[in-house]
C-alpha cells in the first residue's frame, strides 16, 4: 500500500474513532476500568452506595463494622492492545474484513486511552510476537500504531494466543489494562497462560468472526481455503447435512472459547462483522 494511501486511511479511521471515543465512549472507558490502575492508600467505615469487592476484610473483622479500601488513582494507566495478526483476520464476506474491524476497534480504545491520559502500547502476534510497540502518551503515538495496523505485513500466519498472553505477562511489570482482539481461530489450549496472566493484569477479550463462520449459505460448490494452512477444499453448500455440521462445528467451537474466557476470569465480547462494534463496546464496558 502506498504512502498516501495509508495516510489517507489513516486519517479516515481516526476521524471516526476519534469521534466515537470523545462522544459516545466518554467517562464510560473511564468508569469500566477505574480501579485497575490504582494504588492503595487508606481505609475509611463503609457507606451506602460503595462496592462491596472494596471491602478490607482484615479491617472488618478487627473492628466489627465494614470498611473499605480507598485507592487514589496512580499518574499513569497503562493499556496494552494484544491484536491477532494471523492469516485468518484476512477474511470477510459481508460489510468488512475482520482485520478492518479490529483495526478500528484498537483505535477507538486507543483513542479511548489517551483522552483519559493513559499509556497504550501494542503487542502484534501471530504464532510468535511479531511486533512489539511500547506503552506511550499521544496522538502522534496513536497515528503511529494505527498505520501498522493498516499496513502491518506479519511473518508468520498461524496463530498462538498463548504464547502472546505470555509475553504480556513478563513484558509488562505493573498491572495493566489489556484488550485481547482475535477470531480466537485456534485448536491450542490457552487457558493457563490466560488465567496467570489475567492474576497479573485486567484482560479483556474481544472476539471478531464473519457471519460465514456460523452459517453458510446455500451456493453450490465452493473452493475453501484454510487461511493459516493454506489446505483447499471444494465443499458442497447445497448439503443440508454439512451446513448443520458446519454450525454445530461453530458452536462447538464457541461454547469451549466462552469455559476457557469464563474459568479465566476474562471479560469477554464477541461481534460479526456485520453488527455493530459500537453497542457491543458499550455493553461490554456497562456489564464491568
Amino acid at each position: 500500500m502506498e504512502t498516501s494511501e495509508i495516510l489517507k486511511k489513516v486519517r479516515k479511521i481516526e476521524i471516526k474513532t476519534r469521534g466515537l471515543s470523545s462522544n459516545i465512549f466518554a467517562g464510560q472507558y473511564h468508569s469500566a476500568f477505574k480501579g485497575r490502575g490504582m494504588a492503595f492508600s487508606e481505609v475509611r467505615e463503609y457507606q451506602y452506595g460503595d462496592d462491596v469487592r472494596d471491602i478490607d476484610w482484615n479491617v472488618t473483622a478487627r473492628f466489627h463494622r465494614p470498611y473499605v479500601k480507598v485507592f487514589e488513582e496512580e499518574r499513569e494507566l497503562t493499556v496494552m492492545l494484544l491484536i491477532d495478526v494471523s492469516g485468518s483476520l484476512d477474511f470477510g464476506t459481508q460489510v468488512q474484513m475482520k482485520r478492518d474491524m479490529v483495526t478500528e476497534i484498537a483505535a477507538t480504545l486507543a483513542f479511548s486511552a489517551i483522552q483519559n491520559n493513559d499509556k497504550i502500547g501494542v503487542v502484534f502476534f501471530s504464532d510468535k510476537i511479531e511486533k512489539y510497540i511500547p506503552p506511550k502518551k499521544g496522538r502522534k503515538h496513536i497515528l503511529y500504531i494505527i498505520r501498522e495496523l493498516i499496513d502491518f505485513k506479519p511473518d508468520s500466519r498461524r496463530t498462538d494466543i498463548g504464547m502472546a498472553v505470555e509475553f504480556l505477562t513478563s513484558a509488562i511489570k505493573r498491572r495493566c489494562t489489556a484488550f485481547l482482539l482475535s477470531d480466537f481461530y485456534q485448536r491450542k489450549d490457552f487457558l493457563q497462560p490466560l488465567t496467570i496472566c489475567n492474576r497479573k493484569h485486567d484482560v479483556v477479550a474481544i472476539q471478531v468472526y464473519d457471519q460465514r463462520a456460523k452459517t453458510l449459505p446455500n451456493v453450490g460448490l465452493v473452493k475453501v481455503v484454510d487461511a493459516e494452512t493454506g489446505h483447499e477444499m471444494i465443499i458442497d453448500t447445497s448439503s443440508k447435512k454439512l451446513r448443520r455440521a458446519h454450525t454445530q462445528y461453530w458452536l462447538n467451537r464457541q461454547q469451549m472459547l466462552a469455559e476457557t474466557l469464563n474459568k479465566s476470569n476474562v471479560d469477554h465480547v464477541s461481534i460479526a462483522t456485520n453488527e455493530d462494534y459500537v453497542k457491543a463496546l458499550m455493553a461490554l464496558f456497562q456489564m464491568r
